[in-house]
């Protein structure tokens, strides 16, 4: 910018000397101002908000940590930032904090290599955070690696419980259970199950509450029909599927998978669900539009965004250990399900 004399002069901010100078007040008041203390009359308040709009004032949030030892941000070390349950926890993560007085300072990890791990942990540690939330699976945690953030409070997201830090997760057994028991209670004799990666702790629990649901009503644990998570891996599977007249009831351990799964089947002539039906977990957004609505689980990223920063807050303004149940889950009746086709030979009468 110029002066007067048309001088270049380097711009400067605004310092709390000049809004104090402007508003015909102490720097004390506008630093009380500043941090929202109510010892300030409201007219004087208002005037002080009133230049420090003006003059884009922005209060030294470095200074005010040191005085008060919070930085007001929460630190997230999350990886597949792509993927739908991430996203939404993110955005739950966000919202969450932003009603608590903190803001976010997101590390996310496009690979999974534990030296990057490890140096993500430890770069989070250093920065300027009150606190942290790690998103990862629980084989890409080790021991080691949490160690190096006990320094500041930790809350960790779907990553099992076999750790010493606070953690909240979806109640994926509790899902998986509903699933398997809906299709068990319109007449089908067994559910097969399309199983998302063999290292994801909710697939393995999903897949795991499936088979023990299927056990204790007596009947037949088929086979696992392995996938990723993709659409891609649900068609594969559906395929395989299709090709087994006996096959009548599908649980998809996701809402991808399962629309690969009911593409195939329509391809194979296998009517969705007259001829079989299929149950999802997720719930996104569009399995409301699939060819049929899907039948899927609702899982609640915002409770479980909500629960973890309430603990991490809880444990880093009043030093308490809170401990969650797992968020609970919701059957969600769409038009993918319906009773098992009836036998040619009871139709003919035999």
């Amino acid at each position: 910018m110029t002066d007067r004399t048309g001088e270049s002069r380097v711009w400067r901010a605004p310092s709390i000397i000049d809004v104090a100078r402007e508003a015909g007040v102490s720097a004390q008041t506008v630093s009380r101002v500043a941090n929202g203390m109510d010892i300030v009359r409201p007219v004087t308040r208002d005037r002080v908000l009133a230049v420090m709009d003006r003059m884009g004032y922005r209060p030294n949030s470095a200074g005010r940590a040191l005085k008060s030892g919070r930085f007001r941000t929460l630190g997230v070390i999350m990886s597949e930032l792509s993927s739908y349950g991430n996203t939404r926890t993110l955005e739950g993560f966000a919202t969450a904090a932003s009603r608590s007085g903190y803001s976010l300072a997101l590390t996310p990890l496009w690979t999974i290599a534990q030296a990057g791990l490890t140096g993500a942990l430890t770069r989070m540690a250093d920065q300027p955070v009150d606190g942290l939330i790690v998103v990862l699976e629980e084989h890409e945690l080790l021991e080691s690696d949490l160690v190096r953030v006990a320094k500041i409070p930790t809350v960790v997201v779907t990553a099992g419980r076999k750790h010493p830090y606070l953690a909240i997760d979806t109640d994926q057994a509790q899902g998986a259970r509903l699933a398997t028991e809906h299709l068990l209670s319109l007449g089908h004799q067994t559910v097969w199950h399309i199983r998302g990666p063999e290292n994801s702790h909710g697939a393995r629990d999903r897949a795991q509450s499936w088979a023990d649901t299927l056990r204790a009503h007596g009947r037949v644990v088929p086979p696992i029909v392995p996938g990723d998570w993709s659409a891609a891996s649900g068609y594969a599977a559906g395929r395989r599927l299709a090709a087994d007249p006996s096959v009548t009831a599908v649980f998809a351990s996701n809402d991808g998978m399962a629309l690969g799964a009911m593409r195939a089947f329509h391809e194979a002539g296998r009517d969705v669900p007259g001829s079989v039906s299929v149950v999802g977990f997720d719930d996104m957004e569009l399995s409301a539009d699939f060819q049929p609505p899907l039948t899927t689980v609702h899982q609640y990223f915002d409770r479980v965004a909500v629960a973890a920063v309430g603990m991490l807050v809880d444990r880093i303004e009043h030093n308490r250990h809170t401990v969650a149940d797992p968020v609970p889950t919701e059957l969600i009746l769409r038009a993918s399900t319906a009773p098992p086709p009836v036998p040619r030979a009871a139709l003919a009468g035999i």
